[in-house]
């Protein structure tokens, strides 16, 4: 039987590194993911080229790209460009596999914030196989899917674990199951972690992401808003339903804590991380894994169109919420929009809010 491997998304800044260090020194970390995306326009310092290219040759190398924006509706030339540094960089080093998000970010600055949701429709499922055929086309790797933690509504939530399994059947791709973008949604839409996981299809789940959080106060008054913050703890609920996930996914390979670089900054902080992986450990070392062996992946053929596809509606209509969101739009004037592909009336008026707190935080001019 496989063993799971436990490692950690690697950032880049001091801090982080001070923190993992005693990690590092006694051989804890079985594998590293890297955002390889995140240094696309700035040279890796020689430590960090040295580690990773480490965990390369020993294949404990992992990678996690955050930019494509898989469901753009238009192609553009940065998804040309980020496909060809793509290239260049499996070819420069190892990759066990790579993965990329679901949703989209189609803004001038698209580092402005987090991805979006689309529904499910067969347009959308289009839209994102092209996307996902071009990039599996790219590399010679397995390629996988991250859940997303931001949902507008019930109906997304509910419908994510399907829309997933539809996007990577023709791929022989994969799933990151990241278990606080579950716990989030969990939280805001008032539905068991375990009744979310159950939508999903987990036999296709390579890898578990694990992370903590915050909580947004409510502009409603109500119930706060967890947010997929990266900055804090494990939540308790999370480790607790983690030993009966792993036994659910039998073709897990590896569990992966991820913790922003800049929030490790006290002996505090840096304590807990350290108490979190410890737990972690724990929980997978003890848990009775059905995990069976490695099975050997092979690229499948897939045809793909000379043009990638593109929908000049749901681009404009991508464009146009990412712009009202942006403008803070009213609420109900945005509920009230006449749109094809994005059910806004169903939308949970404190997630719109949360939306367009997300945008300004991460393009604040």
């Amino acid at each position: 039987m496989k063993k799971t491997m436990l490692g950690v998304s690697m950032m880049a800044e001091a801090d982080f590194v001070s923190a993992v260090l005693p990690l590092l020194q006694n051989n804890s970390i079985d594998v590293m993911e890297w955002s390889f995306d995140t240094l696309y326009h700035a040279n890796e310092p020689d430590w960090l080229r040295d580690l990773l290219n480490f965990y390369a040759e020993n294949n404990r190398l992992i990678g996690h790209g955050v930019y494509y924006s898989l469901f753009d509706a238009r192609w553009t030339e940065r998804q040309e460009e980020w496909l060809k540094k793509l290239k260049e960089e499996v070819n420069l080093r190892k990759y066990n596999h790579i993965t990329e998000h679901f949703g989209f970010m189609n803004t001038e600055n698209f580092h402005q914030g987090v991805p979006l949701p689309v529904s499910l429709h067969p347009k959308t499922l289009q839209i994102g196989k092209d996307r996902l055929y071009r990039l599996q086309e790219a590399v010679n790797i397995p390629v996988g899917i991250e859940n997303l933690a931001f949902s507008f509504s019930i109906d997304d939530v509910k419908e994510q674990g399907v829309f997933l399994d539809k996007l990577t059947e023709d791929t022989n791709g994969f799933l990151i199951l990241d278990l606080h973008n579950i716990y989030c949604q969990s939280c805001n839409f008032e539905l068991e972690m375990q009744e979310i996981i159950d939508l999903y299809p987990l036999d296709k789940v390579k890898e578990i992401h694990l992370s903590g959080g915050s909580w947004q106060d409510s502009v409603y008054g109500k119930k706060q808003v967890r947010r997929d913050t990266h900055d804090d703890v494990i939540p308790r609920d999370i480790l607790s339903v983690l030993p009966s996930v792993l036994t659910q996914c039998e073709n897990l390979e590896y569990v992966i804590i991820e913790r922003l670089g800049h929030t490790l900054k006290t002996d505090e902080e840096r304590d807990h991380f350290l108490d979190d992986f410890s737990k972690v450990k724990t929980i997978i070392e003890t848990s009775e894994l059905n995990g069976k062996e490695k099975s050997n992946w092979s690229k499948m053929k897939v045809e793909l169109s000379e043009k990638p596809l593109e929908d000049p509606v749901l681009y404009e209509e991508q464009s146009r919420l990412t712009q009202l969101l942006y403008d803070n739009a009213d609420v109900e004037t945005i509920k009230d929009l006449d749109f094809y592909y994005f059910k806004t009336e169903s939308w949970d008026a404190e997630m719109i809010l949360t939306a367009q707190n997300i945008i300004k935080k991460w393009n604040p001019y």
